[in-house]
């Protein structure tokens, strides 16, 4: 069912999900709640979508584990499975533009951004086909005794994939799809705030579960509460748990997981540092550091939220970084013209406005927005923070916003101190002429990546986080690896003749 607006109205094309998808189809749920999906910019409800119950997600998990332990899709050679991941990619390629307009809805970011979006996410799908049609699954070594023991790669069973609203389709790309690739079967849980973009990919599972491609059972793609999603985490049918989100939710996780010992994989928040040293070029700094604090209006865990410069560079810095946020357009995420949005929520403006108010009371300087954008949509504008210690709430907690915090450092050692001084490690950066010299400086920084003198983004390579930023790693073959146990078979050693 479509929900009802003018025709000229973009939110019109967005339909509501009255059914919940358990293992391959879309059935009734046991229950009658609906969780809201509300638009960022026009501010109100664009879709709904069926809240599933503690029963819903029984019988999803049930389904799974009967998949997994029949064996069909285990045992389809995983060059086969590779082959179904391009079909998926080709479909939801299909199916661009109506994502591009969820991602819109339920992130919030612009046109221009979402399609890019979009696409960067079916390379991904590929990208993984192509890992897994490269894996060795058995390999004989001779033992010394003579002796040869196999050493295979086995699914990790049932996997609990559960994801956040600031990147849905991304987020499959990085943990259901190696799942699916290594064998396994997957109940995937989504945000509340963004059901709608997951949806779409459970009708291309859908699809290919009528035609026969895809077993029954493998997949379920569900939307529920906390109290619900808990009961997956720990249900003991489910051997392999994979998050992204905060780490105070991974921390819930881990320790709900750990009471049972279930297999955990994690990529939690960040509070990355960009270290811009004294020998820096200005522009190059300018050319990279703005969108990657600002990137999906700051709602990116790797955003660089941290500036970290010298007092002799103090000002230019500042007065530059100035310049280049006032230059990014902001507004309708519906117009093409525009590069950054609104907040997903009233909830996240409220927070990040929170933050910037507790650092102007903690005696830091306001010295670029802070403020709203117009009077329509959850925006907050792109803020610069100066004066910043790094013992400050607003250098230590994830905001989720566009907020940068420029911290002076006193020298090199000074600054690596303090990129290092967080309970994250998820990204950072290093600006200077000499690029073995940013190599070294690097190799300092306790974080999962780091960009010398660029922002490279490229998921196809293994990305994750150092101390609270997670545990694993997802893309590249590393990805893949997460959803594999590891077995030895020894076979008995050659007998001496006579």
């Amino acid at each position: 069912m479509t929900t009802t607006q003018q025709a000229t109205d973009p939110l019109a094309t967005v339909s509501d999900r009255d059914r919940v998808f358990i293992g391959g189809r879309w059935v009734e749920s046991t229950g009658d709640e609906w969780i809201e999906v509300v638009d960022s910019y026009f501010e109100r409800t664009a879709a709904r979508a069926r809240a599933a119950t503690a029963e819903d997600m029984a019988r999803a998990v049930e389904a799974a584990r009967a998949s997994f332990d029949k064996g069909d899709w285990v045992r389809t050679p995983i060059a086969e499975r590779a082959a179904i991941i391009d079909t998926i990619a080709d479909r939801l390629e299909a199916r661009a533009a109506e994502l591009t307009t969820l991602g819109i809805v339920e992130v919030g970011v612009p046109v221009p951004v979402s399609a890019m979006t979009q696409q960067m996410t079916v390379g991904l799908f590929r990208a993984v086909a192509e890992e897994a049609r490269k894996v060795t699954l058995r390999e004989d070594r001779t033992r010394a005794d003579g002796g040869i023991s196999r050493i295979l790669k086995e699914p990790s069973g049932v996997v609990a994939a559960i994801i956040p609203w600031n990147g849905p389709i991304g987020t499959i790309a990085f943990k259901v799809i190696p799942a699916l690739a290594a064998g396994c079967s997957v109940v995937l849980k989504t945000s509340p705030e963004a059901p709608l973009s997951p949806s779409v990919f459970a009708d291309v599972v859908g699809e290919l579960v009528d035609e026969g491609v895809i077993p029954e059972g493998v997949l379920s793609v569900l939307v529920a509460d906390r109290e619900v999603s808990e009961l997956l985490v720990t249900d003991p049918r489910v051997d392999h748990i994979t998050f992204t989100g905060s780490t105070a939710t991974g921390r819930r996780i881990m320790n709900l997981a750990g009471d049972r010992v279930a297999k955990v994989s994690l990529e939690l928040g960040g509070k990355s540092a960009a270290i811009i040293l004294d020998d820096a070029d200005l522009n190059t700094v300018m050319q990279n550091l703005p969108m990657a604090g600002c990137m999906q209006s700051g709602q990116a865990c790797i955003a660089l939220t941290r500036v970290l410069v010298s007092a002799a560079r103090h000002d230019e810095v500042v007065a530059a970084y100035k310049a280049a946020l006032g230059m990014i357009p902001i507004g309708n995420p519906w117009e093409e013209t525009n590069f950054l949005g609104p907040l997903t929520s009233a909830r996240q403006r409220d927070r990040v406005e929170g933050y910037i108010e507790a650092a102007r009371k903690d005696g830091a300087e306001i010295v670029h927005g802070g403020g709203r954008v117009g009077d329509q949509g959850f925006f907050v504008q792109p803020t610069i923070v100066d004066n910043v210690r790094n013992d400050m709430t607003i250098a230590q907690e994830e905001v989720f916003g566009p907020v940068i915090s420029i911290i002076t450092y006193q020298d090199e050692d000074d600054a690596v101190a303090i990129a290092n001084d967080s309970e994250y490690g998820l990204s950072g950066a290093v600006f200077t002429s000499d690029l073995e010299h940013g190599f070294e400086v690097a190799q300092r920084i306790r974080t999962g990546t780091v960009n010398v003198n660029t922002s490279v983004i490229d998921f196809t390579l293994p990305f994750g986080g150092y101390k609270q930023s997670g545990v694993g790693r997802e893309g590249g073959p590393e990805g893949l690896e997460e959803f594999f146990e590891l077995k030895t078979v020894h076979l008995p050693a050659p007998q001496p003749e006579g």
